[in-house]
């Protein structure tokens, strides 16, 4: 992930938890999520000159990718303890 793509991100979750912080993301539909989001995807959408659709698409590429990261880095960190199978050795 390049440095603007986490840029990117930032400020889209960084506005996520403003508008976002008092609900239940299992509990909201996703389309009340998008609703709330929009004000910052169209933002994104005008800076980047994409359509608003293909901002959202890259917000969800990019979160994937950072949570496969987080993933990733904790593997690492904590390979002494847990198994392969992601079971811990003690």
């Amino acid at each position: 992930m390049t440095n603007e793509d986490r840029e990117f991100l930032k400020k889209i979750t960084d506005y996520a938890e403003q508008v976002m912080g008092d609900i239940d993301p299992e509990k909201v539909k996703i389309s009340e999520q998008i609703e709330r989001l929009r004000p910052i995807l169209q933002e994104l959408a005008m800076v980047h000159k994409m359509p608003v659709e293909d901002v959202f698409i890259k917000y969800m590429d990019l979160a994937t990718e950072a949570a496969m990261e987080r993933e990733q880095k904790f593997k690492e960190d904590y390979k002494d303890v847990i198994d392969p199978a992601g079971n811990p050795t003690f």
